[in-house]
């Protein structure tokens, strides 16, 4: 049985979603100039723009143009479109021509749309299929599972190996948590988990609350630590 005794410091999704990176990479982000009014650009991508650490924050246009990105969107812009392909940008105008403040990109060929907007935020997801693969952390614990239908589910390592059976490759698996889903796929932070959703174990409120804020950057403070106990009178 799982018994989801929760401490604090455990990847959600390894690699797949990167937040901890990807809030790295937006400090290094190169600020576009202040917009202005609207502008269509269409172009064939020369090359990405980098950070000096390697994040892509746009791209650079054969004729010279120079689309900045909003933080965030790295890794679905090379998702999207590559060197070589013909885009069609909406932004804004700056006071330094020919740079644009990136709203969207569409790559022309295959229709992908990349659009700035506010950072994803971890939604209720829930989700039922079979264990295809154990997953594990550096140290070589099981800390979640890839089901059959391609959806990464995370939870502490000692908790995962103390129910490793029920977690075994071929087994049913229903999980309802909190995570992400888009682009490059879907991962659920279990809140509650179990062989169907008829026989699930919930995760305490509180103890859940630290782990998610932790693992997903939730919007709030951390929930703070119960205060020291008094020192005992001096007799």
């Amino acid at each position: 049985m799982i018994k989801f005794a929760l401490p604090l410091k455990y990847s959600l999704l390894g690699a797949s979603i990167a937040i901890g990176s990807a809030g790295l990479a937006m400090a290094q982000q190169t600020p576009a100039p202040p917009a202005g009014d609207a502008t269509e650009v269409k172009g064939k991508v020369a090359q990405y723009s980098l950070t000096p650490r390697g994040a892509v924050d746009g791209l650079i246009l054969a004729d010279g143009t120079e689309a900045y990105l909003p933080p965030g969107l790295s890794t679905q812009i090379v998702f999207a479109v590559r060197p070589g392909d013909a885009v069609t940008i909406e932004g804004r105008k700056t006071v330094a021509n020919p740079v644009v403040a990136v709203d969207s990109v569409t790559n022309d060929a295959s229709g992908a749309v990349v659009k700035a907007g506010p950072p994803a935020t971890p939604q209720q997801l829930d989700d039922a299929s079979r264990i295809k693969l154990q997953l594990h952390d550096l140290d070589g614990h099981i800390n979640g599972v890839l089901l059959e239908d391609g959806v990464i589910v995370r939870m502490p390592a000692p908790d995962a190996e103390q129910d490793a059976a029920g977690l075994a490759v071929g087994q049913p698996l229903y999980v309802r948590g909190d995570g992400l889903s888009g682009p490059l796929g879907k991962a659920i932070a279990a809140r509650e988990i179990g062989p169907a959703n008829t026989k699930l174990i919930k995760v305490d409120e509180s103890r859940f609350e630290r782990w998610k804020h932790d693992l997903l950057g939730a919007d709030g403070p951390t929930p703070a630590a119960a205060p020291p106990a008094p020192d005992a009178p001096k007799t």
